[in-house]
């Protein structure tokens, strides 16, 4: 089993005060909001973290910050719909988007419930990055494409985590992954991909420092971290 990494502390060089540092292990809520009008004021840096409510959104959250009950998870997937906000440091933010595309509820939520999703993503201007997770053993379903095409719009970079590889062999989830960044080529410039895993953290380096780098770097350097889709 992959050891823990030691990741959790890292200078901020571009953000409103230099001399923070980023320590994941201090995230706190800060609140919710049920639209981006009443959502905490458009400054700083966030990234969001979004997908379909059986994709370990919330554990992920949970075990990069190592607080298990910080994002909250529920037996009932999609239960949430409302958009978390959590303060890392000073104006920069982690966020919790509702989960989508599995919860029972009634059409006409679902619908406003997208169309939210939709201006937050195009609108949100301190927005760096979005985090899609989707579970590696049903990867790239409609509604991630639909979430993909939203961030295309807005010009949003995408770290796509393939979650619960853990529950696969090396073999398999390698192979997994490989089929996703064939999918994706063409969008190396703004997609990237990885394995990973909350239950026993692979992959939580990775998604640390592209965290670090999309909240930490001037807004036009603001990319994904170089990742060759053809690997």
């Amino acid at each position: 089993m992959p050891k823990t990494p030691n990741f959790t502390r890292i200078t901020v060089i571009n953000t409103p005060n230099k001399s923070q540092k980023l320590n994941f292990k201090s995230t706190e809520f800060l609140q919710s909001a049920s639209a981006l009008n009443n959502a905490p004021a458009d400054f700083g840096c966030e990234v969001a973290f979004a997908g379909r409510s059986n994709a370990g959104k919330s554990s992920a959250i949970n075990a990069l910050t190592h607080n298990g009950k910080l994002a909250r998870t529920s037996r009932t997937p999609g239960r949430t719909q409302l958009i978390n906000f959590f303060t890392v440091a000073d104006q920069i933010r982690l966020v919790d988007l509702p989960g989508y595309g599995f919860a029972k509820v009634p059409l006409k939520v679902k619908e406003e419930w997208n169309k939210q999703l939709e201006r937050y993503l195009q609108y949100r201007r301190s927005l760096k990055g979005l985090i899609l997770l989707m579970d590696i053993r049903h990867p790239l379903k409609d509604y991630d494409r639909q979430m993909i095409e939203w961030a295309a719009v807005s010009e949003m970079p995408v770290h796509i985590l393939l979650t619960k590889c853990d529950k696969l062999k090396r073999g398999p989830a390698k192979t997994a992954l490989l089929g996703v960044k064939k999918e994706l080529k063409g969008h190396e410039r703004w997609i990237s991909v990885q394995l990973f895993s909350s239950h026993n953290h692979e992959g939580m380096d990775e998604l640390q420092r592209t965290l670090y780098w999309w909240l930490t770097l001037p807004d036009d350097d603001v990319a994904p971290i170089e990742d060759d889709l053809t690997k």
